[in-house]
Parts: structure tokens; sequence; C-alpha cells
């Protein structure tokens, strides 16, 4: 059982997804990084295996659950790790939470980043990187570390409008 009470999911938004996602939003068969940031944010290590064997509405929900504040970040968590528990019978294992996470800093772009841009060819000014929003931020992050697959690296770049779609690689 996953509880008594289901939290109240916020009315789905186009912004719940990014753009380079289009290719799996429909069946949300992948993590959209929105989701992930909202994993970060609450410190659970939720793998693929776990996301698969939810429900198409367990993962809508997930999307759609607020995820900012210290009681909303305490929600997911609990829901998520009880619906995790339900499928698995086991809880997801438990990270720290960063309490100053790269993507909340307008003022230094994060490393990884700014590699990945070079290998593309790409400058990435200071003024580009704080103008972008927090979850932007977090998409670079995350699509610029060695370990993940970053094919969608340069189309988060034009989507965020610092690489021209016209540009050349």
């Amino acid at each position: 059982m996953i509880g008594n009470t289901k939290p109240q999911p916020q009315e789905p938004k186009s912004t719940n997804y990014f753009q380079f996602e289009t290719d799996f939003v429909d069946t949300l068969q992948c993590i959209p990084m929105l989701v992930r940031m909202k994993l970060d944010n609450c410190g659970v290590k939720l793998k693929l295996f776990h996301w698969n064997q939810f429900s198409q509405t367990e993962r809508e929900t997930l999307v759609n659950l607020p995820c900012s504040t210290s009681n909303e970040r305490q929600t997911y968590r609990q829901w998520l790790q009880n619906l995790i528990i339900a499928k698995t019978g086991q809880p997801a294992k438990e990270l720290n939470i960063d309490p100053n996470p790269p993507w909340l800093n307008k003022t230094n772009i994060a490393q990884s980043v700014q590699t990945k841009a070079q290998e593309h060819h790409v400058s990435l000014s200071l003024e580009q990187w704080s103008n972008l929003n927090p979850a932007q931020r977090f998409a670079l992050i995350k699509l610029s570390r060695p370990s993940h697959e970053n094919k969608n690296f340069v189309p988060a770049l034009q989507e965020f409008g610092i690489l021209s779609i016209d540009s050349t690689l």
C-alpha cells in the first residue's frame, strides 16, 4: 500500500519537459530531466529499473508533484519511497542533498558544462549561464557529465538559446 493519501499533483504544464526530451515524453519511458532534478532535491536515487515498474499515472504524478519547499521535498521523497517499496519490496537508496547545488549558482558555470561546450566549439558566457533558469542549468550539468549519454547537450543548448539552430558544429 502506497499510503492513505496520495499527494495532489499540480496541473500539468508544458514546462514539465524540455523539447530535447520529446522522443520519449508520450510514453515516459525514460526519467524526464525535471523529475531527475526533483530526485536530487529530495535525495532519492531512482533507477530506471524502478521507473519502469511504475504505471503511466504514477510516472505522471512524479512529473507533476511539486518538490521545491522543504515540506514538498519530504512529501515527494516519502511518496516516492512508498511507491518503490510497493513495486519492488525495498526502498531506493537515499542520497545526501547538496545544500548549494551548482544549478542554483548563477555566478559560476559548472566546469563539466564549460568542458562539454568547448568540445562542441561553443562559448558559453557567464551572462548566458545566469540568464538560464535553474532547471535549464540542471539539464546542462546532467547532460555534460561523462557518465551520461549526452547526445542531447547540443539540442539543449539550442533550445535554451545559447546556440542558434543554424550554427554548424
